[in-house]
């Protein structure tokens, strides 16, 4: 089979041969159709002092299964998060990650849709914002934000406001539900609101702080890191959350499994429509991470193997 891979921090990504793998016990094996580019893995492709495994989400059909395996069968559709290497034309998923992909969706929606919107809905959740409520989302042309957007939306906030880097991407953020769209480099978002969903970190959390009202909640779910002063919480008694979905998906699976079917339900009823901005051949990841990189994506990056 086909595999993408890189021997030395930095990269580059280069396309290799290599044996199908065999699933293990509670393993299946997915010839995958869809894979989904997140930026936490192009970081760790920049920035890890030793190379990894390029996972991470995908899709396709299930051909073969591993030992201990009762939710699935050959033939069946399945989407989750691969931890080996995923950027191949067959890769191995645990059972407890994956979930069935519905009639009415295809894998391109599952990989756009599911650990994205999993990880919207799962800060948002931690935010517990009261209905009519304010909630800013950073990152909100991002594959997780474009989805965090519009799960404000159906779960009833009264405004709803996008943080951009880039003023160009405002008009695809108001046309997923945004009341308004404000850039990052603004010297005021407008106003406050009551919780910030916070997916960049580092010197952005100062201003998403101070975007927050009195009692407000930021919910921080970046891989970016960041520094928060105790200072800037206590004179409006503000809150940061952390919140982490592997947590979620190993410690709580009925929280997990019930927010995967919010989310497919949504789906079906087009609250909630996950954006492709585009389309690589497996052999383009290199292209694909570009378009992570350099934050020019509106909505998910897909490989197709």
């Amino acid at each position: 089979m086909r595999r993408v891979r890189y021997d030395s921090p930095g990269g580059p990504l280069f396309m290799e041969k290599a044996d199908i793998p065999e699933p293990g016990p509670g393993q299946l094996l997915v010839r995958c159709a869809a894979i989904g580019v997140t930026l936490p893995v192009v970081r760790k492709v920049r920035e890890a002092a030793e190379p990894i495994p390029l996972g991470g989400e995908l899709a396709g059909e299930v051909v073969a299964v591993g030992a201990e395996v009762t939710r699935f069968r050959t033939g069946d559709r399945v989407t989750g998060l691969c931890f080996g290497h995923g950027y191949a034309e067959y890769a191995v998923l645990d059972q407890a990650m994956a979930s069935p992909v519905p009639e009415g969706a295809t894998e391109v929606d599952a990989v756009a849709l599911v650990r994205g919107g999993l990880v919207a809905l799962g800060a948002l959740s931690a935010a517990r914002p009261e209905p009519g409520e304010s909630v800013l989302v950073t990152a909100a042309a991002s594959g997780v934000g474009h989805l965090a957007v519009q799960l404000a939306r159906a779960r009833g906030a009264g405004r709803v406001v996008g943080a951009v880097s880039d003023p160009a991407k405002a008009p695809f953020v108001r046309s997923l539900g945004a009341d308004d769209c404000v850039r990052y480099g603004d010297e005021s978002w407008g106003e406050p609101v009551d919780c910030v969903l916070d997916a960049v970190g580092g010197e952005l959390l100062t201003p998403a702080l101070a975007a927050l009202a009195p009692h407000g909640r930021l919910v921080a779910y970046s891989s970016g890191g960041g520094t928060v002063r105790a200072y800037d919480l206590l004179g409006g008694a503000k809150s940061v959350i952390g919140f982490q979905m592997a947590l979620i998906a190993r410690g709580r699976p009925e929280l997990y499994e019930r927010w995967r079917r919010e989310l497919w339900g949504l789906f079906a009823e087009g609250s909630v429509r996950p954006v492709v901005h585009a389309e690589f051949a497996l052999e383009e990841a290199a292209r694909a991470h570009a378009a992570i990189d350099t934050r020019s994506n509106l909505g998910k990056v897909v490989l197709r193997p």
